[in-house]
């Protein structure tokens, strides 16, 4: 008799979510990534949506090589919430929008390779911002998706968020098209909370001073009350001592 030895069974194949390599190349790219996915995960909060920040976008299933990590990636008509990593034929949503925060060691791989495979995927926006102001004129680029071909975006505004870009300083400012409202990165709102908070606080002190001086006014006219009920008694009084002595009370009028 011949021992059988079962057939072995393919493992499921293992996508990473980390590779060991820093977040960012510098600490203003850094900043810009981290105040990007942060104004842009409060914009779309209540929206059927996720952004997420440097996680592996597979785009090949069966092919865990075949990867890339957007620093920012905006997915519309998906679950909201974070991913390790984010596979395209799971969640069955291509990335909408991409930013990528881009240096003069990095401008190869995002001005060449990463816009052409966006492009291919069909993510509708792809952006590079330069921080530091090393190879991108004016430090914003960006590319939108005519057909199945990008092209540079002439107006500063992105199409699927609704929103303005204008680049302040080292990191990307990103307004409303609707209401010109700034969306407030994390000490912005800080500050604005803090504001908030204070202008209240006054408003209060405000009304606390408006009480005192109304239940002043209310005292004040209360006494004034009481010295007038007391002259007339005092009156009153003397009148009917006159009447007792056989004088006419009238005289005091």
């Amino acid at each position: 008799m011949t021992a059988t030895l079962p057939v072995s069974v393919e493992s499921e194949i293992f996508y990473p979510s980390a590779d060991g390599q820093p977040v960012a190349e510098t600490y203003d790219h850094l900043y810009a990534l981290l105040t990007t996915l942060e104004v842009l995960k409060q914009y779309l909060a209540n929206r059927q949506a996720t952004v997420l920040g440097n996680q592996f976008l597979y785009y090949a299933q069966g092919f865990p090589k075949l990867r890339v990590a957007p620093d920012v990636m905006v997915i519309f008509d998906v679950a909201p919430g974070g991913r390790d990593n984010y596979k395209i034929w799971e969640e069955g949503q291509v990335p909408t929008v991409i930013f990528e925060m881009t240096s003069f060691g990095t401008k190869g791989q995002d001005e060449i390779f990463k816009k052409t495979l966006y492009e291919q995927l069909g993510v509708k926006e792809y952006w590079l911002f330069d921080p530091k102001g090393e190879w991108v004129e004016q430090q914003l680029r960006g590319y939108r998706l005519r057909g199945e071909i990008y092209e540079p975006i002439q107006d500063g505004r992105s199409e699927p968020l609704q929103l303005r870009l204008v680049v302040e300083g080292r990191l990307i400012g990103f307004y409303r098209e609707d209401t010109e409202e700034k969306l407030l990165i994390p000490n912005e709102l800080a500050e604005a909370l803090r504001q908030e908070v204070l202008a209240r606080q006054q408003a209060e002190e405000l009304v606390e001073q408006e009480r005192q001086r109304a239940e002043q006014e209310r005292q004040r006219a209360e006494q004034e009350r009481q010295r007038a009920e007391q002259a007339e008694l005092q009156i009153e009084q003397l009148k009917e001592r006159l009447r007792s002595l056989n004088v006419d009370p009238d005289i005091i009028e």
